[in-house]
């Protein structure tokens, strides 16, 4: 999608950080863009704002935790704009402790949100965008730690998730004209950890509290004050934008991580080294 001029995208967790970047840039390209939030009035703030900038944009808020509001404002979308090409599933949760303090509901919560909205996403976009046979592509966010190992363990296998769909849906969509990207970002600056304001309310009170004080909560303040402090979100919607014209298949926001990304393939090419030249049994 060389062109993005006239193109219609639709951007979940866009009121703010990651999703407000992309939603920033593809405007800016002169995409159409359906701004979607859990956040009435933070969608509505963002959405005047990009206004200002003559951006062709609009809003609906929807929990995209539940299908159905998803497929209202995929519905919303097409009646707004007759044609969607650019679906960016990027609302997300961190949510959970380590092992030991598990919830259904909190397995639930930031399952819905970070995968099965991706899912649903996908089900319910993808053939909007091969209906008009123009092309287009799909970007989910995921994280660094959708490679490796070092959120809560409900973070990790969300992200470990988006990661496997989208490898296998770009192979499955590509005869469709669809590009599929994952967005793997490190620490942005978002209100990632301020990530209780949004607890629909089916979850209030089934979802563990983060502690106060000790490792975890020193943890936590640490990570905080790095979100702070982290790469602008205008940034990763440029790089996304370049993504969507050049088809990336994996878009980083930057190298931190990248030794133990390294690490841990090694790791898992000893595991084949190990046994190479073993006949199995039959």
């Amino acid at each position: 999608m060389q062109d993005l001029t006239g193109r219609t995208a639709f951007v979940t967790g866009a009121a703010s950080g990651i999703g407000l970047g992309i939603a920033t840039a593809l405007s800016h390209a002169g995409v159409n863009v359906m701004l979607c939030d859990i956040e009435g009035e933070a969608l509505a703030t963002a959405v005047a704002k990009l206004k200002l900038t003559n951006a062709n944009v609009d809003g609906v808020r929807a929990d995209v935790s539940l299908k159905a509001e998803l497929q209202a404002a995929a519905d919303a979308t097409m009646s707004r704009y007759g044609k969607v090409h650019i679906l960016v599933n990027n609302a997300g949760v961190p949510g959970g402790r380590g092992y030991g303090h598990w919830t259904d509901a909190g397995w639930h919560w930031v399952l819905d949100v970070n995968l099965m909205s991706v899912i649903w996403g996908i089900e319910i976009f993808g053939p909007l965008i091969e209906a008009h046979g123009e092309g287009g592509q799909v970007v989910s966010t995921a994280s660094v730690f959708g490679l490796i190992a070092g959120g809560s363990p409900e973070y990790d296998v969300s992200k470990y998730g988006v990661v496997a769909l989208s490898e296998g849906l770009r192979q499955a969509l590509a005869p469709r004209k669809i590009g599929v990207s994952v967005l793997c970002p490190g620490v942005v600056r978002t209100q990632i950890m301020n990530f209780r304001r949004n607890v629909p309310q089916r979850f209030v009170g089934k979802i563990d509290s983060p502690p106060m004080e000790g490792p975890v909560a020193d943890f936590i303040k640490a990570f905080q004050e790095r979100t702070n402090n982290g790469i602008d979100p205008l940034y990763v919607g440029e790089l996304v934008r370049e993504a969507i014209e050049n088809d990336w298949p994996y878009i980083f926001t930057d190298t931190e991580r990248e030794p133990m990304i390294d690490a841990r393939f090694a790791a898992i090419k000893q595991g084949f080294d190990r046994i190479r030249g073993r006949t199995p049994r039959r």
